[in-house]
């Protein structure tokens, strides 16, 4: 039998199974609730700047050429800032318990489009951690670009600095949250169309003509027991007024 659902029947089904469909969104809703601010660690950022830049070597007419060469270069050292040349000596220096494969995870290098000014950005639990880590990547890297590319065309543009009142950049709870509602919502549609499908009883005339496709002779209607019982006193009166006769 082909199922086939038309608006109002979805409208007619979701209304019968609101509840159900209410109880999940309140449970996806609060279980997204309590894993986001009981569950999940905040999440700190501190950001440094560096920039690109050849010194004045007094050779105006290379300017142009130099210009390229630091853009050109620029993908390049986004990809040493990374790496385990680098940040080895970053876990050195601030005695850090991880591995340069973690610690490049917390780290995102990123710069505009033609700009020479590349922006290294950290994510960790601690925020004093999150500004250490910024600054030193930002020094290592400095120091050893010159040994590794035989160039020396860094300086720092800005470092990060410790704030007072640090707010989390994750998670982002209220997102977090309306998401778990949205989730619960889907199941509870997706739970009653499934209830609706897996249900092959017969409900009305409808369902005997379409599943049997048999003609329908006559509707028998549901009696109340309040119905019935009258039905019965009323029946028993009319036996016991013939019995008088």
């Amino acid at each position: 039998m082909e199922e086939t659902f038309s608006l109002i029947t979805i409208v007619k089904m979701i209304r019968k199974r609101i509840l159900l469909i209410i109880s999940l969104i309140i449970f996806c809703t609060g279980a997204s609730a309590i894993f986001s601010y009981y569950v999940l660690p905040n999440i700190f950022d501190a950001q440094t700047q560096i920039l690109v830049n050849q010194k004045n070597t007094g050779q105006e007419g290379y300017s142009w050429t130099i210009l390229e060469m630091d853009l050109q270069l620029i993908e390049t050292y986004n990809v040493i800032i990374k790496s385990p040349v680098i940040l080895n000596k970053v876990i050195e220096t601030l005695d850090l318990e991880t591995t340069p494969e973690n610690l490049s995870g917390q780290i995102f290098v990123s710069n505009e489009n033609n700009s020479k000014v590349v922006n290294i950005r950290v994510e960790d639990q601690n925020h004093k951690q999150a500004v250490e880590i910024a600054n030193t990547v930002a020094e290592v890297f400095k120091d050893e670009i010159p040994k590794l590319m035989n160039v020396d065309n860094i300086s720092i543009l800005s470092v990060a600095k410790l704030k007072e009142n640090p707010s989390p950049v994750k998670p982002s709870r209220l997102l977090n949250i309306a998401i778990g509602g949205a989730i619960g919502l889907m199941l509870g549609i997706g739970f009653a169309l499934l209830l609706v499908v897996l249900d092959n009883t017969m409900k009305s005339e409808q369902d005997i003509d379409e599943i049997l496709e048999l003609p329908i002779m006559g509707i028998v209607s549901s009696i109340s027991k309040k119905d019935l019982e009258q039905d019965i006193s009323v029946a028993s009166n009319q036996r016991g007024g013939s019995r008088r006769r």
